[in-house]
């Protein structure tokens, strides 16, 4: 008889539950949280399990992809949607999450998640990487700001590429003050040589990318922005309408309705935050940095004049959204009077 799994994964240790199709348990229990602990467990049933279920977390991409190489049909389930389905049980434990998963697996009631390549891990991870060294940046350079006025000494508006001589130029009035910005403007200076050393990293395979090059073709998206894109996405295909992609990211309106009750509130903010951050300061840079003309950038400029700069942002970046996956799927280039080769019908 056919049998599903279902996988409770935490850092040490996986509760698994096997099911028959009929609901019967044939073993629960736990093993080590690598592959090679899951798949010597399972294999007493590999011929006969249908489905391995796990549900999306740090680890489930690469216990996916063993179990895949090992010849288990496994399956990352979406978070939330798992999490509404286990809190209807009254005892929640990791032996009776496992229980659950198997049960979402064998009545057909999950929610599967795309499980990206190693290629496009291995950007994501990188430009994670970036993130954190950004945020670090403005972090330090708050921080001296900060000690700055404890002594009277106000930086004012100073250039990115100013920073640290404008700091050394106010601490040069109390010299004792140089023991603690010293530090922080060697740390602030090593933070800016590995940014620019990932941004350069990141240009170069944006331009060996036939894909990111198309993209790029749109003012206001740059190296870092398509390479996001392409990684975040991985599959153009799993898209059956460019207009999905707006939703998958988190640029459209949450919607409540019952009864008598029927409101839109902000975006939703789903999917990936970086992706959905270089969108809208990509959007950002279209209308205020960007002289050429475009139809694009004058749809946004009209909706900003009706309601608003920050809302019309955000609507350039789902529109920008769409049109790069159309631009993706076609093989075209932007166009400035059409926004992409393909009709905005498509």
């Amino acid at each position: 008889m056919s049998k599903v799994v279902g996988l409770d994964i935490s850092l040490q240790k996986t509760a698994i539950c096997v099911l028959e199709r009929n609901g019967e348990v044939v073993w629960q229990g736990k093993v080590g949280s690598d592959p090679g602990s899951l798949i010597e467990r399972l294999r007493p049933w590999q011929g006969e399990i249908d489905l391995v279920g796990l549900e999306a977390c740090p680890l489930s991409e690469w216990l996916h992809r063993e179990l895949v190489a090992a010849g288990f049909e496994a399956i990352c389930i979406e978070t939330r949607h798992a999490q509404r389905f286990l809190s209807t049980r009254p005892v929640k434990t990791d032996r009776n999450d496992a229980r659950g998963i198997a049960e979402m697996m064998r009545i057909g009631h999950y929610r599967p998640v795309h499980v990206e390549s190693p290629d496009a891990q291995l950007t994501r991870t990188i430009l994670q990487a970036r993130r954190q060294i950004v945020a670090s940046l403005l972090q330090v350079q708050g921080t001296i700001r900060g000690l700055l006025k404890t002594h009277g000494l106000k930086m004012g508006r100073t250039q990115r590429q100013q920073f640290s001589k404008r700091v050394r130029d106010l601490a040069s009035e109390m010299p004792s003050l140089a023991i603690a910005f010293g530090p922080l403007l060697r740390v602030l200076e090593r933070l800016l040589e590995e940014r620019h050393g990932l941004d350069l990293l990141l240009a170069r395979a944006a331009r060996q990318d036939d894909v990111c090059l198309r993209l790029m073709t749109i003012p206001g998206v740059g190296p870092i922005t398509s390479l996001a894109y392409r990684a975040t996405l991985d599959d153009p295909a799993r898209f059956v309408s460019s207009k999905a992609v707006g939703a998958h990211i988190g640029l459209t309106p949450r919607v409540y309705q019952s009864g008598e009750i029927d409101r839109s509130g902000q975006i939703s903010k789903a999917g990936d935050k970086i992706l959905r951050h270089l969108l809208y300061e990509a959007a950002s840079a279209l209308m205020t940095r960007t002289a050429q003309h475009s139809t694009l950038r004058a749809w946004g400029i009209a909706i900003a004049r009706r309601r608003g700069a920050k809302r019309a942002r955000v609507a350039v970046a789902r529109k920008l959204a769409v049109i790069m996956h159309r631009i993706w799927v076609s093989g075209g280039r932007f166009e400035p009077e059409v926004g992409s080769k393909v009709p905005a019908s498509a």
